[in-house]
């Protein structure tokens, strides 16, 4: 399937050459130029496939240019996608196979795909056509894109995420990223089968999350945290009432008591910004039974911690870090960014008291994306959190195609919470942490 994708979209490349690039500029403009937009917005597909192949035609012929049938009406769709959608980018976001495309200038635009980077074989016609599409984009969700506000982030109408960069901070720029999202958000019996999890590690997190334990999914950049965060959510119980709080609105969740909540950057006079830790704020007063933060940042990471101590157990979010223990110094530093005065120790027994749960997912050097780590933080002692794996992943080495071979593994430690889960009606089966038959070692809190 990915191959068939792969072969279509090659396709296509005839399409960017520069001087096909122009024949298309050309059509584009000419069509604006001489048609009534509204009109061009009421016509059907039919109606406008017609209209532009006769324009096609008479630039064609106007270059002394001949080209087949199947070019024409590749020709012909690549503008009404400069019409009615993304340009270059829509053969691209069609592709399910797809999971990122990153436009590094007019002639240069890349996908991932099957965690391996490859070249794209679309073309922008100049740095103008791309910040055209980017508008676009940005557009209908009332976000600015100029030299006194060279960033952006957007999502796409399928929810996919949008990042954008102009001059002058993008010296060859503009440059765009968009993280896709599947129509069908993937579920855990999906990363089960990829090999991200364990069913071992399915049915412990299936059972944190019911049983209202406090989770951190943390990891690197492109590791998978969105979507390992939207599997535990799929596991928290249907009739219970979740807020999420996103910089743009990606979580795909499926219950049906669910208030999406984003934040909103200031407006042309610099004013009306809403941030992620006023959201935090506000949420505490809809009476959630969750609270899911898309992605823990800057001093968002107090409030959260407080809700969490404060009676609003089964709180979820994503944090950005290279491991579990690299989590727990990350939260301390984004509470510091909050602008308290508090120190050290009493931010630490904060985090030790809030965070339950650490799961860690990595993207391997092969492309695959694994849970490498879920840690279970534990108390203090002294000035120390203390912290315990309690599943792994160990490697085997490389197969003959260069995947990795590995293996998620129990660690035969029984966690503490246990009593917290059983609050909660869960019960953790005796043989959920045995490897090999190995006995459960029962670890002794440092409190007694």
């Amino acid at each position: 399937m990915v191959q068939v994708a792969e072969q279509s979209l090659q396709a296509t490349a005839v399409l960017y050459t520069p001087e096909m690039l122009r024949v298309q500029s050309e059509i584009h403009h000419r069509i604006l130029r001489e048609t009534d937009f509204g009109s061009l917005e009421r016509m059907t597909h039919e109606a406008l496939t017609e209209h532009i192949r006769r324009f096609a035609n008479l630039i064609l012929s106007d270059h002394d240019m001949t080209v087949p049938v199947r070019t024409l009406n590749q020709l012909i769709d690549v503008v009404i996608n400069e019409i009615r959608g993304f340009g270059p980018l829509e053969v691209l976001l069609a592709d399910d196979s797809i999971s990122e495309i990153m436009v590094n200038g007019p002639n240069q635009v890349m996908i991932e795909r099957s965690g391996k980077l490859t070249t794209a074989p679309v073309r922008f016609a100049d740095a103008e056509h791309i910040m055209r599409i980017i508008e676009k984009i940005i557009a209908p969700l009332g976000r600015r894109l100029d030299e006194a506000v060279p960033m952006v982030d957007a999502r796409l109408p399928d929810g996919s995420r949008v990042n954008a960069i102009i001059q002058p901070l993008a010296v060859y720029g503009p440059y765009l990223t968009i993280r896709k999202f599947a129509a069908d958000p993937l579920t855990d019996e999906d990363l089960i089968r990829f090999g991200s999890m364990s069913s071992q590690m399915r049915d412990f997190l299936q059972m944190c999350v019911k049983g209202k334990l406090n989770v951190i999914v943390s990891g690197g950049t492109g590791s998978g945290k969105t979507t390992t965060l939207n599997v535990l959510s799929s596991f928290i119980p249907k009739g219970e009432r979740i807020v999420t709080i996103e910089d743009a609105a990606e979580l795909q969740l499926q219950q049906d008591h669910v208030l999406v909540l984003e934040s909103r950057p200031p407006n042309l006079e610099g004013t009306g910004q809403i941030t992620i830790r006023d959201l935090v704020r506000n949420a505490l007063r809809m009476r959630p039974d969750r609270i899911i933060v898309g992605e823990v940042r800057g001093g968002e990471a107090l409030d959260m911690l407080q809700a969490m101590n404060t009676g609003h157990e089964g709180s979820l979010s994503t944090a950005h870090t290279n491991g579990p223990r690299d989590c727990l110094s990350r939260l301390e530093t984004m509470v510091l960014m909050a602008g308290t005065e508090l120190p050290s120790h009493a931010i630490r027994q904060q985090i030790s008291s809030a965070v339950d749960l650490i799961v860690h997912q990595d993207r391997m050097r092969d492309g695959s994306r694994k849970i490498t780590y879920i840690t279970e933080v534990q108390r203090m002692e002294g000035e120390e959190i203390i912290t315990q794996d309690l599943f792994t992943l160990k490697h085997h080495g490389v197969d003959d195609d260069g995947r990795l071979i590995v293996e998620h593994r129990a660690m035969g430690i029984q966690p503490l919470f246990v009593d917290k889960l059983a609050a909660e009606g869960i019960q953790l089966p005796p043989n959920m942490f045995i490897l090999d038959d190995e006995p459960v070692r029962q670890r002794r809190s440092f409190f007694g």
